[in-house]
């Protein structure tokens, strides 16, 4: 039986007290974990999209969405900590069983974490030379990834990180409602699916796929750089712009998506008016006489 979305919000709840209050190193592994795990996903998307111009553009984004979505899947099923849902953590902040500072120190330590696990990912996949695949249009596709990600405004960005987020918090929301492997995959598929084909922005993603492209694009090889399309303007892909023009705005727009919109408008829903309405039954409750 599903449980009822008051009893999903006790779950949800419940779990992201645990997550706050476990112990700062245990944290920060579990934190390394979930971003190699989101890295990965991305790395079955990239060969996804290795060729992928031959499709309908639809088509092809939604594919990449598909399998991105093992990413967050194994995140869930593993536990692992992941930053974008971290910020749902401001529900029980709001609900008074959070201290703030827990509650930022937490997002701090998940984050670094976080960036730890996937730029591991992205050195050992820049090692391997898993770039140099379907002869550098692997690599390719990271780079013009990239290009893209870092070629939107600060506003573009940080609303194409609230539109992320939003929609990874009501996946890792609805699969609080999960009892099974299978549900909670089924939970979270199509909307991680649906922010990836439509390219809005993940901070921890992005720590994965734009460092990897800088790597890629650092090294010149010849083959990927002659796959590369000739309209990505190749020169934009620097390393301020990672941090300035994506990556700080992106990761703004995330805690707004999930803390604001999804954190605080779960407490609103389900934990405010929930109060209002036993304070409401208690002010009107009359106690029996005593004769």
């Amino acid at each position: 039986m599903i449980p009822s979305p008051s009893e999903i919000a006790d779950i949800a709840e419940a779990g992201l007290i645990k997550k706050a209050t476990t112990p700062w190193r245990t944290t920060f592994v579990s934190a390394m974990f979930a971003g190699a795990l989101i890295a990965i996903g991305f790395v079955f998307y990239t060969t996804s999209q290795v060729g992928a111009d031959q499709l309908p553009y639809g088509v092809a984004r939604v594919l990449g969405g598909v399998v991105f979505s093992t990413g967050l899947a194994l995140v869930i099923i593993l536990g692992a900590d992941l930053f974008t849902s971290t910020t749902m953590t401001l529900l029980p902040g709001m609900d008074k069983k959070l201290p703030a500072g827990r509650l930022l120190a937490h997002w701090g330590v998940v984050y670094l974490g976080n960036f730890a696990g996937s730029l591991l990912v992205a050195l050992t996949i820049f090692l391997s030379g898993t770039h140099h695949n379907s002869a550098g249009g692997w690599g390719a596709v990271v780079i013009e990834s990239s290009v893209a990600k870092v070629s939107h405004t600060f506003v573009q960005a940080f609303f194409l990180g609230i539109l992320c987020n939003v929609l990874v918090c009501l996946a890792v929301w609805a699969g609080f409602a999960g009892k099974s492997v299978t549900d909670k995959m089924v939970a979270i598929t199509l909307p991680i699916a649906l922010f990836v084909a439509t390219s809005f922005e993940h901070s921890v993603a992005n720590m994965f796929m734009i460092p990897l492209g800088l790597m890629i694009k650092a090294e010149g090889a010849t083959d990927v750089m002659a796959a590369v399309n000739s309209s990505a303007n190749v020169d934009a892909l620097t390393i301020p712009a990672f941090f300035l023009d994506n990556l700080l705005p992106v990761t703004l727009g995330n805690i707004v998506g999930g803390g604001v919109f999804i954190g605080l408008g779960m407490f609103i829903w389900h934990r405010r008016g929930a109060y209002r309405q036993t304070a409401a039954a208690a002010a009107t409750f009359k106690a029996p006489r005593e004769d």
